[in-house]
């Protein structure tokens, strides 16, 4: 099937199979950030944005996102540089493994919610799994980050 997808401010125009998934469709493309992590869209790992929201490009086909705009890490190199600068300080980014969707759904979480809570924050970010890290350090650097310009 002939899809276009907006990815990272570029069309691309591709002709994919009709079970390929989202994820597999980026890293084909070159966004070598969103990574497999479980399978089972439980770790985070794959999300992008889908027309400026977070989603689990594990658990979408490809075709679903014709026509749509996704934005990847690739695409907000500027932003991320600087959550990732608070997850530095705070020692929050361990291997650095699960940081690409950790850092794709902080950034939508700072566009959706005003002020958060650090529950609101934990709810956000649940599907978001780190094996390194106890949490701890990391909600430091959101809450840092969030917090930034007040």
């Amino acid at each position: 099937m002939q899809v276009q997808i907006k990815v990272n401010g570029k069309l691309i125009k591709d002709d994919v199979s009709c079970d390929l998934l989202l994820i597999d469709f980026l890293r084909n493309h070159g966004c070598y950030s969103v990574k497999r992590g479980c399978e089972t869209s439980n770790c985070g790992l794959c999300t992008v944005w889908m027309d400026e929201k977070p989603v689990l490009s594990c658990s979408i086909l490809a075709v679903r996102a014709n026509n749509h705009s996704i934005m990847t890490l690739e695409g907000l190199q500027k932003e991320a540089k600087v959550f990732a600068d608070f997850m530095a300080n705070e020692g929050a980014e361990q291997c650095g493994f699960c940081s690409p969707g950790l850092i794709m759904n902080v950034l939508a979480m700072e566009k959706e919610l005003k002020n958060p809570s650090e529950e609101e924050i934990k709810n956000y970010l649940a599907g978001n799994l780190c094996r390194c890290t106890g949490y701890m350090a990391q909600m430091r650097a959101i809450t840092k980050y969030l917090n930034r310009g007040v």
